[in-house]
């Protein structure tokens, strides 16, 4: 597929024709792929067949003829595959990973979960913290959700405390319990849930306020946290991604990033970083705002969490969960995690600070709340091109609240692969028009709001959710709201120039256009052509940052 220089002679003719005549130099460039199917998801989404590149940024577009315009040190025949925008997620989650931390994503079952923690254990030692992520009940053989007892049983002598995949609940051991002064008699902590079985025992299981838990954990250290932060930033190569929002970081953690990203920011995805609101005071001392940075790191939106999830399930919903799905409490509609005169202080404080807003609503009651607070707050003091959006968007509002978003300009970022992902938690929670509008994206599109997509931490890989925005379908096969599926065109404008669009980068990143950064990925397939439903059967062959390749499959064998 590589080949380098340039064999001239093969293309006089093409030379003579484009450029008038067989001496006229040509331009030398760094790099050129060719013989490709390009989508260059811009305006028009036009197609071309060569893209060359010149210190990291695309000076051309268009189809072969360029070979006889431009001479490259590396020249690659693509041999006819497609070339896309590299994808920007713009709601993930990446961390760095805790001597402690044992990975439980994909774990099948609850007896695997605890032989990775007597593991832990034993390498750690008795009385050591051991902390994890990753666990869904929908993955277990069991058909059940891991409790404190599998816990004590796995590590008799250490705390535990292990975070669902979601992040909106956890379940903990009796000591872990124990040390954050949570016992039998403990109430339900404000917008959260100490689940309890029959019997009105813990079961060890805490909805959206595992962080009671969590704080006791030891704080993990540079050395620890550093080198696994950026081997994980790395392999989003694999998944086509070259830009992210990760979504949940603080003036504080700030630091552990800048310091990633001092060295060889170019082997990094580009990182936009959502902060959560310290205070005006803080804020203004910090002071930098949204779009602050580098091509490689970027101050981005202020996050603010209003409601919790489906995993927990805490999402604030208009009308109670399904019946029958909480039988202690029927009448459940989930939580907020603040109030509504301090949703409207953190709303009020950060725009008039002139920070974009990037709102954390997943429930209908949440999402339609958050629109009227911003809505009030654009009313009382106008911005033009603020920006402000809201992670999520998973139980579809009233029509007036998407018609709000779509006169206001309060935008979206989608994980269309929740669908899939959380299939059993839809079907547990929801019913009706909320179960099969789950995750909408056709109706709030044709209400003309902006909507980017996204993969969250659900899994991440953005060809999943591509798949899951086409086809509509959970992880069963069954198909969810056919009418809210999307094109394959609309869901990689959502996976690139709209994310571009959301971080402000629209003149920068998000399409192959002259003048942009060359950030391409090169699939096994073509996705403008191929039956949606073998989406997920597509791989990622190569990726380029800056027009550096930067992940190649061929090498990973």
């Amino acid at each position: 597929m590589r080949s380098h220089g340039l064999a001239i002679g093969f293309f006089s003719v093409l030379v003579a024709a484009a450029c008038g005549s067989p001496d006229e130099p040509l331009v030398a460039v760094d790099l050129i792929l060719h013989n490709a199917k390009v989508a260059t998801v811009d305006e028009s989404f036009s197609t071309a067949s060569a893209v060359a590149i010149r210190e990291g940024r695309i000076v051309a577009v268009g189809d072969e003829e360029l070979l006889a315009q431009y001479e490259a040190a590396e020249l690659v025949d693509l041999e006819g595959k497609l070339v896309i925008p590299g994808f920007i997620d713009s709601h993930i989650h990446v961390d760095g990973v805790p001597r402690r931390y044992v990975e439980l994503s994909e774990v099948p079952s609850i007896e695997e979960l605890a032989r990775r923690v007597s593991a832990k254990a034993a390498e750690l030692g008795p009385g050591e913290w051991i902390s994890g992520y990753g666990w869904s009940e929908d993955e277990m053989s069991e058909g059940r959700k891991p409790t404190r007892d599998d816990l004590d049983a796995a590590a008799p002598d250490n705390p535990v405390v292990l975070t669902r995949a979601g992040a909106h609940s956890a379940v903990a051991s009796s000591s872990a319990l124990e040390l954050a002064g949570i016992d039998e008699s403990s109430a339900d902590p404000e917008g959260g849930t100490f689940e309890r079985d029959g019997s009105g025992r813990l079961t060890g299981i805490i909805r959206e306020r595992q962080g009671l838990v969590l704080r006791h954990v030891p704080r993990a250290t540079y050395e620890e946290l550093a080198p696994s932060l950026r081997a994980r930033l790395q392999d989003l190569f694999s998944h086509g991604i070259t830009s992210i929002v990760e979504a949940n970081e603080s003036i504080a953690s700030l630091e552990l990033w800048e310091a990633v990203y001092s060295e060889s920011p170019e082997e990094l995805p580009r990182a936009t970083l959502q902060l959560f609101w310290a205070g005006e005071e803080a804020m203004a001392s910090f002071g930098r705002k949204t779009g602050d940075g580098t091509e490689h790191l970027r101050i981005g939106a202020i996050k603010i969490f209003v409601d919790g999830g489906f995993t927990g399930p805490a999402a604030y919903t208009k009308e109670p969960y399904r019946a029958g799905s909480q039988p202690h409490r029927p009448d459940y509609r989930g939580e907020l995690n603040l109030s509504v005169d301090e949703l409207r202080r953190l709303i009020g404080e950060s725009h008039e600070a002139g920070w974009q807003l990037g709102i954390h609503a997943i429930g209908d009651a949440a999402i339609e709340l958050v629109v009227d607070e911003l809505v009030a707050v654009l009313d009382a003091s106008p911005r033009s091109d603020h920006r402000h959006y809201l992670n999520h968007f998973t139980v579809m509002p009233s029509a007036r609240t998407m018609g709000l978003m779509a006169r206001y300009g309060i935008h979206i970022t989608q994980q269309p692969n929740f669908t899939y992902t959380l299939e059993g938690r839809y079907r547990e929670y929801l019913d009706g028009d909320r179960l099969e509008h789950n995750n909408a994206l056709r109706t709030p599109m044709d209400y003309g709001v902006t909507l980017a997509l996204s993969s969250d931490i659900l899994p991440i890989g953005p060809l999943l959710g591509l798949y899951a925005a086409t086809t509509r379908k959970g992880k069963s096969g069954e198909v969810y709201g056919e009418g809210e599926r999307i094109t394959v065109r609309e869901a990689l404008r959502g996976y690139t120039a709209t994310g571009a669009f959301l971080t402000f980068q629209e003149h920068e990143l998000g399409s192959i256009e002259v003048g942009k950064l060359a950030d391409l990925v090169v699939l096994s397939d073509d996705l403008l052509s191929i039956d949606p439903n073998a989406i997920r059967d597509v791989r990622v062959e190569q990726t380029y940052l800056g027009g550096r390749l930067v992940y190649s499959a061929d090498a990973q064998q």
